[in-house]
């Protein structure tokens, strides 16, 4: 009998950002989809927290505090997980950071750093240390965290948007670049999801509310809304697909 599409069992993820939200969601599912995984988060109790709940569900996992804003964070990472359990097949970059709402034009310079440094530098290290094992192997998956504001513009959230578009663009040239090697590259483009990161966003009622109203879904996304596609993108069943960004906005865009 022929294997599911949507079977990862026996193969190893690496998430940042994993610890609660989008990232724990996307640990979880790949975890339950048969995914040995690795989990991180810069708080080392939060990585233990979560090590120790996905344990009690039965899961195989690692956890390992890591700073994405330090690349001897993230090949850290990679090295207790390569160690650990032989190999990477599947890389998610979640982690992000978003210091500053207002005016493009009035964000502090540390701000607007700080922004490319964690959102879009970050996520090229981990390609580098994760991406070149994955071709020797004869394939692999990477998976970056978008928004869809990578995609329309935002009067207070303008380096982020400006970060995952660059984010999106950054996912194409690497599909380019390593898909000949068998190494999938894309990105899942959220909504507003209901997580601690977008509190800000979507904690006032007013500004829920219009929200809501200018869903088609007429709702907000959940973190597990989020985490089934990841699961969908490290799976045989997306092996043609490469350099694309997935959007889940429950229609917002459309």
């Amino acid at each position: 009998m022929a294997k599911s599409l949507f079977d990862l069992k026996g193969k190893v993820a690496l998430i940042t950002g994993s610890t609660r939200g989008i990232g724990k969601s996307i640990a979880e599912e790949l975890a339950r989809a048969g995914c040995r995984v690795a989990v991180s988060s810069r708080k080392a109790e939060a990585c233990e927290a979560v090590r120790a709940e996905f344990e009690r569900q039965g899961f195989e996992v690692l956890a390992q505090p890591c700073n994405v804003s330090r690349k001897e964070d993230l090949q850290a990472l990679y090295d207790k997980t390569v160690a650990k359990w032989g190999r990477v097949d599947v890389a998610v970059a979640n982690a992000a950071a978003n210091p500053y709402y207002g005016p493009l034009a009035q964000i502090p310079e540390d701000a607007f750093d700080k922004v490319f440094h964690n959102n879009v530098k970050s996520v090229l290290w981990l390609a580098g240390i994760t991406l070149p094992a994955m071709a020797e192997r004869g394939g692999g998956c990477f998976i970056t965290v978008g928004s869809i504001g990578g995609l329309r513009a935002s009067t207070i959230l303008g380096a982020y948007a400006i970060s995952k578009a660059a984010d999106h663009h950054l996912v194409r040239c690497l599909a380019a670049e390593w898909g000949p090697k068998n190494v999938r590259v894309n990105a899942i483009a959220p909504g507003l999801i209901r997580t601690d990161f977008a509190r800000a966003l979507w904690e006032d009622d007013k500004r829920r509310t219009e929200r809501e109203a200018q869903t088609p879904l007429r709702r907000l996304g959940e973190p597990r809304d989020i985490g089934g596609i990841a699961v969908f993108l490290a799976s045989e069943a997306a092996a043609f697909i490469t350099g694309q960004v997935i959007v889940a906005d429950g229609g917002v865009t459309a």
